[in-house]
């Protein structure tokens, strides 16, 4: 970060110093000498932490979580309602089902019964973390994104043409080869 006179400068902005004015791409084409010629010192940036789970830092440079009690009942009613999400498109072939007997496809009530199944196990796991910084990494974490994919979603191929089935529970097993050389 470029600071000049207290203020910071952004480096694709154009700036007046002393009645001069400075085009955007002037900080990055222009060298050390020449900025500290003029007033120009450069400061590290301060240290990025994650808004949704932090306030900040303190004089000590210690993270500053947020109420973990809060952040829990948060991210279990987001968890909840992302369920709902992928639930929903879905609602009609339920309804369907009892209001006229069509039967719903199983591969889709058991993709339902497993986003019930994974949100149950984020929600769980959210509640019994102890503190912010155990909740961050979990929700940060590789494991919580991660969602049943629903009955349409093709197979993935991997790099070299194998392809990739992935069941309900997010488990992948080696498929038929493609039959690409």
């Amino acid at each position: 970060m470029f600071i000049l006179d207290g203020k910071p400068l952004s480096p694709d902005r154009a700036f007046t110093h002393d009645g001069i004015q400075y085009p955007a791409n002037w900080l990055r084409l222009s060298t050390l000498a020449e900025k500290e010629a003029i007033g120009i010192t450069e400061v590290p940036n301060p240290p990025s932490y994650d808004e949704r789970f932090y306030w900040g830092y303190d004089q000590d440079g210690k993270l500053i979580p947020k109420d973990h009690a809060e952040l829990a009942k948060n991210w279990i009613a987001q968890t909840r309602d992302t369920a709902n999400s992928l639930l929903s498109p879905t609602d009609w072939q339920v309804v369907r089902e009892i209001d006229n007997g069509t039967p719903m496809d199983a591969a889709w009530k058991t993709w339902r019964q497993d986003v019930r199944l994974a949100a149950n196990e984020k929600v769980l796991y959210i509640g019994t973390t102890n503190d912010t910084d155990e909740l961050a990494a979990y929700i940060t974490g590789a494991a919580y994104p991660v969602w049943p994919a629903s009955p349409d979603t093709p197979p993935t191929v991997a790099e070299d043409d194998t392809v990739v089935i992935t069941d309900n529970t997010g488990a992948t097993e080696p498929g038929v080869d493609s039959g690409n050389p």
